[in-house]
């Protein structure tokens, strides 16, 4: 039995994750509750992943201006993606960069928990494993963002943080790398 339970993990494997930012934009940021711990960590993430050389993807909502330029900064290089759709797996661009990565898990983040992330999270669900940064998702109202973190977590989706997806990813200390996600953590 123990053979079996070493065999499948419940661990993402960091080789198959995609980290998605949705809408994390110079409009929309300022009425969102927390909205300065949710950057903070949406930016641990993007960090992290490119550290781990995890494939990053970033959403724009239309009309609420670009990303906070922060978010921005540590986007060169990955899509910044346009969407006019709540959910992002209706945009031709999302769905198109998603597959270009091979990846089948998606590590969530941004706003708003309970539209945007919650329809990307429930329509992914059949066919990705899906992990929510509970840390880095926020709403308006702070209601929201709790219920939709239940709806997620009851259709399937795992909900994490920002430092446990790092340490999960990241699977032993001791090592270059381990040292410098440290910066991220402290």
């Amino acid at each position: 039995m123990e053979k079996d339970f070493i065999s499948r993990p419940a661990l993402l494997d960091r080789n198959d994750c995609v980290l998605v930012i949705i809408d994390v934009q110079e409009k929309l940021m300022p009425v969102i509750a927390g909205h300065q711990e949710i950057l903070k960590n949406v930016l641990r993430l993007m960090r992290f992943c490119r550290l781990a050389r995890v494939p990053i993807m970033v959403t724009e909502q239309e009309k609420l201006g670009p990303s906070v330029h922060q978010v921005a900064a540590e986007a060169s290089g990955a899509p910044i993606l346009p969407k006019v759709h709540f959910n992002c797996f209706l945009s031709p661009d999302f769905t198109h960069a998603l597959e270009t990565t091979r990846r089948n898990t998606l590590i969530l983040a941004g706003v708003e928990a309970h539209i945007c992330v919650a329809q990307t999270a429930l329509y992914a669900l059949p066919r990705f494993d899906v992990h929510v940064a509970a840390d880095a998702v926020g709403s308006r109202a702070p209601d929201n963002r709790l219920i939709a973190l239940q709806r997620m977590r009851q259709a399937g989706a795992t909900i994490t943080s920002t430092e446990m997806f790092i340490y999960e990813a990241l699977q032993r200390a001791g090592t270059e790398e381990f040292k410098a996600a440290l910066q991220l953590v402290k």
